[in-house]
């Protein structure tokens, strides 16, 4: 191991070690036993977020936010340079575009903290777990939950640019790996007592190594193209061949949370007031069998239209043909833009399914068999994609200038 290298990984593991320091440390005037009482009334709704927070909210700690403000704003840049050609040719422009890319995301991040912050505030003072409620909790509370996601985001950054890996993944990552002995350790003690039966149990671990190595096949799957290419080099013809690679899941996570968005405005319209019958925020609550199909379904959607973004036919088939690039037995041009279009259309129908697959089945186990516990695909993918990513780069010893020895 290089001594580049070996920084590197000495920065990633100081850095998730603060961040797991600061799960534990909690915000000021909080009473935390009742805090406990009423995180554990609400495990339903609070459980998955506290899992992905690596148990911050239930312990109400400085990074109780998380970083769901930053990958809330990256998405909504992203579905803002749909409409912005001016905001979608920023990456395009070099380190400058990316810059102001990231400033962009790093104001808005900062907004939708506060915004949360604010909320967070709000909601402790209404369940009375404040010990002196008043301006100056509301304020220090709010400064110190959006405080806590800013420097998240900062040390992820870190972690992204000096360490090993994605620094948003791993913090992820290692926030449900924190979280999984206490889950499994509880788990046992219900067969223990019988509340869940031996068979049960079982047929969970083998849910959850099925639904692990389908991830993985998955993730590692490429969809291959041939690709020929022929320059003419002064007064030789050079050719070569090479390989187009799509994913089958190009999407990644961006469908999941914008099928939730989705979900939640019925109940975001019903807390504003706008009257709607109880018959369908009923119906939307999260394991019922509408809000499973309806989830299902928007899924599928939001991963054909968010492909279709992120990847443009006649851009590639334009940048192969200036580059003298010909896919086997295709024509140059539009012919190559329609059959990269049928390709990346089937890929996305397979994605679509598996993605959907990956998040209903543990929502169903749960639903069916009334789990006390969180269970879900989020943190199962969110976990194997940063260990499949984090293996990919240390299998490269030379990326970034690393020299093996």
């Amino acid at each position: 191991m290089s001594s580049d290298l070996g920084r590197r990984i000495g920065l990633t593991i100081g850095a998730l070690l603060v961040f797991r320091l600061g799960t534990f440390v909690s915000i000021p005037g909080i009473d935390a036993a009742g805090w406990q009482r009423v995180f554990y009334q609400h495990t339903g709704a609070l459980g998955p977020v506290d899992w992905l927070a690596g148990g911050a909210i239930g312990r109400m700690s400085i990074f109780a936010l998380g970083i769901a403000p930053f990958v809330s704003a990256s998405v909504l840049l992203q579905l803002a340079s749909i409409v912005s050609p001016a905001l979608r040719a920023l990456p395009r422009r070099g380190e400058s575009g990316r810059r102001r890319l990231d400033v962009y995301t790093l104001v808005l991040t900062s907004i939708l903290a506060v915004f949360q912050a604010l909320g967070v505030a709000t909601g402790l003072e209404g369940v009375g777990v404040v010990s002196a409620p008043g301006m100056m909790f509301f304020l220090t509370t709010a400064l110190t939950l959006t405080g806590g996601a800013i420097f998240l985001v900062w040390l992820a950054g870190q972690i992204t640019a000096r360490g090993i890996g994605n620094g948003l993944a791993l913090i992820l990552a290692v926030g449900i790996v924190a979280e999984l002995p206490t889950a499994l350790a509880y788990m046992l003690e219900l067969g223990r007592q019988g509340v869940l039966s031996t068979n049960f149990l079982l047929t969970t671990c083998l849910v959850a190594v099925a639904l692990t190595a389908l991830i993985v096949h998955m993730e590692l799957a490429r969809r291959q193209l041939e690709v020929t290419f022929r320059r003419q080099a002064g007064a030789r013809l050079v050719e070569g061949r090479s390989q187009l690679h799509l994913k089958l899941n190009n999407a990644g996570m961006v469908p999941t949370i914008l099928a939730s968005w989705l979900l939640a405005l019925p109940f975001l319209a019903a807390d504003l007031g706008w009257g709607l019958p109880d018959w369908i925020t009923g119906h939307l609550k999260q394991a019922r069998p509408v809000f499973l199909i309806l989830y299902g379904l928007a899924i599928v959607l939001f991963v054909f239209f968010y492909t279709a973004f992120l990847l443009n036919p006649d851009e590639i088939a334009e940048d192969l043909k200036q580059h003298g690039g010909i896919i086997a037995g295709v024509e140059p041009g539009e012919a190559t833009a329609n059959h990269i279009d049928h390709v990346v259309s089937r890929t996305s129908a397979m994605g679509a399914l598996y993605l959907s697959f990956v998040y209903l089945v543990p929502e169903i186990v749960v639903a069916k068999w009334s789990l006390p516990f969180y269970l879900g695909g989020t943190s199962l993918l969110i976990l194997v994609c940063a260990i499949l990513d984090l293996k990919a780069q240390l299998e490269r010893p030379r990326r970034e200038g690393w020299e093996a020895t």
